[in-house]
């Protein structure tokens, strides 16, 4: 059936960040990614607006072909950062929805499904073992830290860009129901993780929420860090007095916290890693409401405790990488 443009413009209006247009269009790869990321982060997608007589020329097979046999695609730097920004992004969120999954396992895996989905968008493709083991090697030697998502990304990216090459011409195309039900497998993939902790509580909905920007800030702010230590040691930063101050009164609060969240796990202070990770799944098993039904207040009142208490221990030790 021909693709009509002005149905294209009516989808990319209504329903652009969630990729309907690209869905429309057969674009399946561009479609989870604007499904996953809401438009290429809520404005990539008014981009779209030039392109699309192009590509509703394509889908009807009008559009002037072009020799791609033998060639390489040409470098873009726009699709390169695109792979560093969405293997980062489902970094974060493999991090913030999977906690008890070890960081060497899901933090690759994560950024190399994201690095994988941009490239393979449009006609363009690469080879998925080569990007997933330049994530893993990348992870493994900087031990899965959470600041390790940029380098990780980048790794990834990197590999993702030297093997790149054209998809083959004439694959046969699944038909809509099918297509649908790969898209919707793979966005349940993506949303189960976060939906699962959000349900465990609204002060875990909460801290996952907020950790986001959190993370995010501090991945930004990490080439900064260098010159920020660099200047403190030649004294050319100052101490503030008000702000040592207020950051005692911080380190004593945050003190306070750490003992109870101990106390709260059965532990004693300063237990390893491994302790806190154990006892949290062996606790969490024992206190999960749908086990506890009988006694389902003081359950769900011991189950959002006991999320707190993990997210107040294990969120620094991810930071400062265990």
């Amino acid at each position: 059936m021909a693709k009509r443009l002005l149905v294209a413009y009516g989808l990319w209006a209504l329903g652009g960040p969630l990729g309907l247009h690209h869905l429309y269009l057969g674009r399946d790869s561009h479609a989870l990614l604007w499904m996953l990321t809401l438009g290429g982060f809520g404005g990539a997608w008014l981009w779209d607006f030039w392109h699309l007589p192009g590509w509703v020329a394509a889908a009807n097979g009008t559009a002037v072909p072009t020799d791609h046999s033998g060639a390489v695609p040409a470098f873009s730097p726009l699709r390169l950062a695109g792979q560093v920004a969405v293997g980062m992004y489902f970094g974060l969120v493999a991090a913030l929805g999977l906690p008890w999954v070890p960081a060497l396992l899901v933090q690759p895996l994560a950024v190399g499904l994201g690095v994988l989905l941009v490239s393979w968008v449009g006609n363009e493709m690469t080879e998925p073992p080569s990007t997933l083991a330049a994530a893993f090697l990348t992870s493994l030697l900087l031990k899965g830290r959470v600041l390790a998502l940029l380098p990780v990304s980048v790794a990834a990216s990197v590999a993702a860009q030297r093997h790149r090459r054209y998809k083959p011409r004439g694959m046969p195309r699944p038909g809509l129901p099918t297509r649908l039900y790969h898209l919707g497998l793979a966005c349940l993939a993506f949303t189960t993780p976060l939906a699962c902790r959000g349900f465990c509580g609204a002060a875990g909905a909460l801290g996952t929420l907020l950790a986001l920007p959190r993370a995010a800030v501090e991945l930004l702010l990490l080439p900064l860090r260098p010159f920020w230590l660099l200047a403190e040691v030649l004294g050319i930063l100052g101490t503030n007095p008000a702000r040592e101050s207020g950051a005692s009164f911080r380190q004593s609060s945050w003190s306070e916290r750490q003992q109870w969240a101990y106390e709260v796990l059965g532990l004693p202070s300063g237990s390893s890693s491994e302790d806190v990770h154990r006892s949290y799944r062996e606790l969490v098993k024992l206190w999960h409401p749908d086990h506890n039904r009988h006694r389902a207040e003081e359950a769900e009142r011991r189950f959002i405790e006991l999320q707190e208490a993990y997210e107040e221990l294990a969120g620094p030790r991810r930071a400062a990488g265990g």
